[in-house]
């Protein structure tokens, strides 16, 4: 959510820096719903004032026996006509209210602008695809023959599309990128682990930005019903960590010598996957019900650009431990989040597509999740608290690194090679058949 103050001093530089990420602030509007806000304000200040005065002269014509039924009819009429400005001015917050919630962050000052993924920028790349002197398999057959450790028939018929079933060594290794990345993020990286609930409120979705903008790609749960037949507000499952985790810091302020708050948790994410339109429907890529080990940091304002390169460079080693190919792009204003102010994602090379696919996506959210969710600190010495800065970022998504493994170390015979990283969280085995 955008300053509202930053809103009514400065409407043209933020309709020109939306603009860059393709939005069209209709400033015309804002500014007639504000002119109306304004005078709504000062009728509400006269007619109060008015009434405080004539309530005033009523006790005085009392206190000298004078006939007041005069005084109190005009204050009746001015008690409706102050209620009714008060309806008007609530009506009016409430449509400013929603426009502000609709708005997505400001693009950082560095990013590169355009209109989508064909305008990202690569910052980096790092190691070289293996060249196969053979054919190569898509993580879809492999997974398949390797004594259907990948199953898709079967979580089609417990499920539908887009569920997996996985057994054997590829749920194995599964449950071993988890721990991996979890023990490199909590021993090495300075994070937290983190047990976070899967069902989430409204108040979380409205905190992150999910809500109310992204309702359709999320699932949601019907309210249970009280005992007396009264039907509670519902619950939806989290289509990231980041959902809950940031959530934590809602209306809470920290001391200044608590930040930054690193935390990390590992949760299956789920997706309803609006308006995919058939986009990657074969495989593990684009799933309903995925697992993914989360980022989240929280620090003081001037330290988050900073910690966007941290938090990133900490899902790099992942993909560096496993000695898998990828790229680096900072994301152009088209291609970013709706929250977001600057975006790193890291994209692993897929033998089988013959291209870098993304497998994480790192963000600075400035302070546009603190301001919706009131998340700040207290600097040492100050008596008013500041909004904190909010990040988040996969260190990685589970499903996408093990597709990325079975194609890059896949074997002529159809079996593949365990990452030496991952060997001790396998009980030592090291190639899965």
């Amino acid at each position: 959510m955008l300053d509202s103050k930053y809103l009514r001093q400065d409407i043209a530089e933020a309709a020109a820096r939306l603009a860059k990420r393709g939005f069209a602030l209709d400033v015309e509007a804002i500014n007639a719903l504000e002119e109306k806000r304004k005078a709504l304000q000062t009728q509400t200040q006269e007619l109060q004032s008015e009434r405080n005065s004539r309530s005033k002269a009523i006790g005085q014509a009392k206190a000298k026996g004078e006939d007041v039924q005069p005084l109190l009819d005009a204050v009746a009429n001015l008690g409706d006509q102050l209620a009714a400005a008060k309806a008007e001015q609530d009506s009016i917050l409430a449509q400013l209210n929603d426009i502000a919630m609709s708005l997505p962050n400001l693009p950082a000052e560095d990013v590169p602008e355009g209109k989508d993924e064909n305008d990202n920028v690569e910052v980096l790349k790092w190691g070289e695809p293996k060249q196969f002197d053979f054919e190569v398999k898509d993580h879809v057959d492999l997974g398949e023959a390797l004594g259907k450790g990948l199953d898709f028939e079967t979580g089609v018929k417990l499920s539908g599309s887009r569920f997996t079933v996985m057994r054997g060594g590829i749920a194995r290794m599964h449950r071993a990128l988890t721990q991996f990345m979890l023990d490199t993020h909590t021993d090495k990286n300075g994070y937290t682990e983190m047990y976070v609930p899967l069902l989430v409120n409204k108040d979380s979705l409205f905190g992150t930005g999910q809500l109310p903008k992204f309702a359709e790609d999320l699932f949601h749960t019907k309210g249970l019903v009280s005992d007396d037949g009264v039907e509670q507000d519902g619950f939806s499952l989290i289509p990231t960590a980041e959902v809950p985790l940031t959530n934590c810091a809602r209306d809470e302020i920290y001391d200044e010598k608590d930040l930054p708050i690193r935390m990390t948790a590992h949760t299956p994410c789920f997706r309803s996957e609006a308006g995919s339109y058939g986009r990657d429907t074969r495989g593990l890529i684009r799933q309903h019900q995925f697992d993914k080990v989360e980022l989240v940091q929280l620090v003081k304002p001037e330290d988050s650009m900073a910690a966007l390169e941290e938090l990133t460079n900490h899902a790099e080693q992942i993909l560096q431990a496993l000695e898998l190919p990828y790229r680096k792009v900072v994301l152009c204003t088209g291609d970013m989040g709706f929250g977001a102010t600057k975006t790193y994602d890291l994209e692993v090379w897929l033998p089988a597509q013959n291209t870098y696919r993304e497998i994480s996506s790192c963000s600075n959210m400035w302070d546009f999740q603190a301001r919706r969710m009131q998340a700040r600190f207290r600097r040492q010495g100050e008596k008013k608290p500041e909004l904190l800065h909010t990040l988040n970022g996969s260190g990685l998504a589970v499903g996408r690194t093990l597709v990325a493994i079975l194609e890059n170390y896949q074997q002529e015979d159809g079996s593949v090679v365990v990452p030496a990283i991952l060997r001790p969280y396998m009980g030592g085995l090291e190639v899965i058949s």
